[in-house]
């Protein structure tokens, strides 16, 4: 294998399959990406807490459905339906500058 082989730039990847920083294309791309990372967090943070997803939207109020669409990221929960989400996992929201 040559050297230039096993450098990957992922800049020029990203550049290729989403488009330009500062795209249209590129910036949904980032958003979508974004939606998918929370919905996981919301996915690993219910399992931690022990809860099924019919538990945790009897908690808050909601029905089974909404919880699944969160975890899968095809709904974003309001601010307050998100401090809701994390009280009912025994989980604060906290709000800090960043590093």
């Amino acid at each position: 294998m040559k050297e230039n082989e096993l450098i990957y730039d992922v800049s020029a990847e990203l550049e290729r399959e989403f488009g330009p920083k500062g795209s249209a294309s590129r910036k949904a791309a980032e958003d979508k990406a974004w939606e998918e990372y929370n919905a996981q967090i919301l996915l690993d943070a219910r399992k931690n807490a022990g809860l099924t997803q019919q538990e945790l939207a009897e908690r808050i109020g909601a029905n089974k459905g909404y919880i699944s669409r969160l975890e899968r990221g095809l709904t974003i929960p309001t601010v307050s339906t998100l401090y809701r989400i994390a009280s009912a996992m025994g989980l604060t929201v906290e709000l800090r500058p960043l590093a």
